[in-house]
């Protein structure tokens, strides 16, 4: 039997999670939670297997809290829920450490899919997010998909208006460290300037992930 969290704000979505979930003999829902505090303390408290985490929380982007997560409980799998199905929501969520990833506009059979195989040590992505990679594979990769995971949590920061001497002291790197990931950050992404990164992170959606849970 493999224990499931379930952290979404939303009543109604969580009790029709809840009730496909629990039709099946192997999935059981031990704990519904609607913020990132409520999620923390459930996780802490019951070590579940698996954690369905919507990323529209009432106290902030879930992208950070799959990152806490999966350094305060290691061994419990992530899968998102989310009703986000842009590629740099789906790109960040995976880095960050989710193992799945599931559209809300999908067939339900596709979530108890998901969190099999996730429980099974697989990486699992929706139908529609798989079709639509499968599209792309032909065209030109996506400048933001060729930064590296530094020069992401570099973009991150500069576009959230941190200064490079902030950005440096956040992640415990020199500021000359900083100007380099900027400088190349912003030739792979073709940005003259921070208004520039600002302007990408809003368009991507990820103005709301620049702070970890811990910060």
């Amino acid at each position: 039997m493999y224990s499931i969290v379930l952290v979404d704000d939303h009543a109604i979505v969580r009790e029709g999670f809840k009730r496909l979930i629990d039709l099946e003999p192997d999935l059981e829902v031990i704990a519904e939670c609607r913020n990132a505090d409520d999620a923390v303390e459930a996780i802490a408290q019951h070590r579940p297997d698996l954690v369905a985490l919507d990323l529209s929380l009432p106290d902030g982007s879930g992208l950070p809290l799959i990152e806490h997560l999966r350094s305060v409980a290691p061994d419990t799998r992530i899968v998102v829920l989310s009703m986000h199905d842009g590629e740099p929501y789906v790109s960040e969520a995976l880095r960050r450490g989710a193992s799945g990833y599931v559209t809300k506009g999908v067939a339900p059979e596709e979530l108890v899919a998901g969190l099999r195989a996730v429980m099974q040590g697989e990486q699992f992505l929706s139908s529609d997010l798989q079709q639509r990679r499968a599209d792309r594979s032909g065209q030109e990769l996506d400048p933001f998909e060729r930064l590296t995971a530094r020069e992401r949590e570099v973009f991150l920061l500069l576009a959230a208006g941190l200064a490079p001497k902030q950005v440096a002291a956040e992640l415990g790197i020199g500021q000359k460290t900083v100007y380099i990931h900027r400088a190349s950050l912003m030739g792979k992404l073709g940005a003259g300037s921070e208004l520039d990164l600002y302007r990408i992170a809003s368009e991507r959606g990820l103005l709301g992930a620049t702070r970890s849970s811990s910060g």
